[in-house]
């Protein structure tokens, strides 16, 4: 089974949305992880979007990458420009991929509900399942 870490700055998230969906949509194919460079805790409007989506992940921890239970990972995905730039050492043999989603927190400050702020987590959570939805290309 291949295993995919997904890494940004807080792991409260892009990474956790994108561990959830990807062990949702490809439970048999892939062992997904997320992690941040930081650990901020796992963000509460994310856990709503996301299970507005079919996807639980509020039983997810938000880790740093040297919390994690496993150290070794064919893939390592940077969701977040901070992330990519200070992703920590890996072994040669894994593959770094970055591609940059927008951040739902920063994007929610400048909203005047909480509606509006949920669409912006709604906004990321679809463009996340859409990568997911491509991961193979991704992954080539």
């Amino acid at each position: 089974m291949t295993r995919v870490l997904f890494l940004c700055t807080g792991n409260s998230c892009r990474s956790q949305m994108a561990e959830g969906c990807l062990k949702l949509l490809r439970p048999n194919d892939f062992k997904a992880y997320s992690a941040g460079i930081e650990a901020h805790g796992l963000n509460h409007y994310a856990v709503q979007v996301m299970a507005e989506a079919g996807v639980d992940i509020s039983q997810q921890l938000s880790q740093t990458i040297d919390q994690l239970p496993e150290s070794q990972f064919e893939y390592v995905i940077t969701v977040c420009d901070h992330a990519n730039k200070v992703c920590p050492m890996l072994p040669a043999r894994t593959k770094l991929i970055h591609h940059s989603f927008e951040d739902p927190p920063k994007l929610a400050a400048k909203t005047s509900n909480q509606e509006e702020a949920l669409n912006c987590y709604r906004k990321v959570c679809d463009e996340i399942k859409q990568f997911i939805k491509k991961i193979d290309m991704i992954l080539t």
